[in-house]
């Protein structure tokens, strides 16, 4: 086949084919045909966690928004559907999720298959709205999976890094549509982002800290509220009179409203717009969580490294994410705090930075993000041995396995 890439274009898949299934008896087809193959969604991952050297099997067809259930508050959707056309439906419907992304454009499943997570002190990972699944085992099986029918297996499901099967439908917890409003602020003192930051990341529904880490301020703080209640400065922040892009040098156009404007929830959540590409793609991204008691101490670590940081860096963000009990999330069984970095697409140059970050991070138990780029073993996972029970049961022979779950996983 052509050769296919990731969305920012620093990871060729190895595949010889790829396939774009229309329909679920499709993808049992191909299940039952293939020897080895993993699942693709808007590849958005930055490392080779959906690679496979023989079939990859592409949900990009798989777009089917199939109904809300309005008595149980749930919405049904195939596995190649993105939020940002799931939101723009349940909106019209009267209904919201609780939380999203930064971007709009990923696919459920990927982001729920990964951990990805969204923000805010009360907000867990997107995979915490996950209430049924519908997958094709290795054996080309298509099985229902829910807590009902499957117990306190079902944590263990939820964040699957696509190592139990294809996953063809999704049901989601729903809630009531809302609105809220978001606003910058700029040049936060860290002395004070040190000394109140709790009241910081509790100032809003969801926070968002960017820092370049070269000087004694935070960049800027994204404070997203349902209250539209932001005062003119915050802990010596400065609120700002126009739009703001995490980067200073990026157009505005392609981020969601801000300065105080309410409006629906899918339109303020997220950072940027379904209707853009935020950047042209070209970037790295690594990502790390800690327990919340560590956030300072962690980010007191990281600020160490500036000087390292800065050849590399176009920009951090930090977030908190609720605790939760599914048994591959970054966040399980922790109040976490993550610290997001994206980098100048110098490949060979931030793979020799990541080790520095690692062990600067290292006493305070550092989780990757499962779909960002890390050279250290993913440690933290007391369920991990509950997994791989489950992966052997759904998977015996590893037709979904690749290098990098031998690698993670072991």
């Amino acid at each position: 086949m052509e050769s296919q890439k990731n969305w920012a274009g620093n990871l060729t898949y190895s595949a010889e084919w790829l396939h774009r299934p229309t329909s679920v008896a499709q993808v049992q087809d191909l299940v039952c045909q293939c020897r080895q193959l993993r699942a693709l969604g808007t590849r958005h991952c930055f490392n080779a966690i959906a690679d496979c050297p023989e079939d990859m099997i592409s949900t990009e067809k798989l777009t089917k928004i199939l109904g809300v259930d309005r008595e149980k508050r749930t919405v049904t959707i195939e596995s190649g559907v993105r939020y940002g056309e799931l939101a723009v439906y349940l909106n019209a419907e009267g209904f919201a999720l609780p939380n999203l992304a930064s971007l709009p454009h990923i696919s459920v499943a990927g982001a729920v298959a990964t951990g990805t997570h969204g923000s805010g002190d009360g907000n867990g990972n997107l995979a915490t709205s996950v209430v049924g699944m519908e997958l094709v085992k290795a054996s080309g099986n298509r099985v229902t999976l829910s807590r009902e029918t499957h117990g306190d297996d079902f944590d263990g499901m939820v964040v699957h890094l696509g190592a139990l099967g294809v996953v063809t439908q999704l049901t989601l917890k729903i809630q009531p549509t809302f609105e809220i409003a978001q606003t910058a602020y700029t040049n936060l003192p860290v002395e004070a982002l040190l000394t109140h930051f709790d009241e910081i990341t509790g100032s809003g529904y969801s926070v968002s800290l960017f820092t370049d880490w070269q000087s004694a301020f935070v960049n800027q703080v994204w404070v997203k509220s349902k209250t539209g209640d932001f005062p003119e400065t915050l802990f010596g922040a400065q609120k700002a009179t126009e739009n703001r892009h995490p980067l200073p040098d990026h157009s505005t156009e392609s981020c969601t409203t801000q300065c105080g404007i309410p409006g629906p929830w899918h339109e303020r959540l997220p950072h940027f717009k379904l209707a853009f590409t935020p950047s042209s793609g070209a970037e790295l991204q690594s990502e790390y969580f800690v327990g919340r008691e560590n956030a300072l101490a962690a980010f007191t670590a990281i600020a160490a490294l500036r000087d390292k940081l800065a050849p590399q860096l176009m920009i951090s963000e930090i977030r908190t994410i609720a605790a939760d009990n599914l048994w591959l999330s970054p966040h399980y069984q922790r109040d976490s705090v993550g610290f997001h970095f994206t980098w100048k697409q110098n490949i060979p140059e931030v793979l020799a930075l990541l080790p520095v970050i690692e062990e600067a991070l290292a006493p305070f138990d550092p989780r990757p993000h499962w779909g960002k780029v890390f050279t250290m073993k993913p440690t933290g996972y007391p369920k991990l041995p509950e997994f791989l029970r489950l992966r052997e049961a759904f998977d015996p022979e590893g037709k979904f396995t690749n290098a990098f779950l031998e690698t993670v996983l072991a």
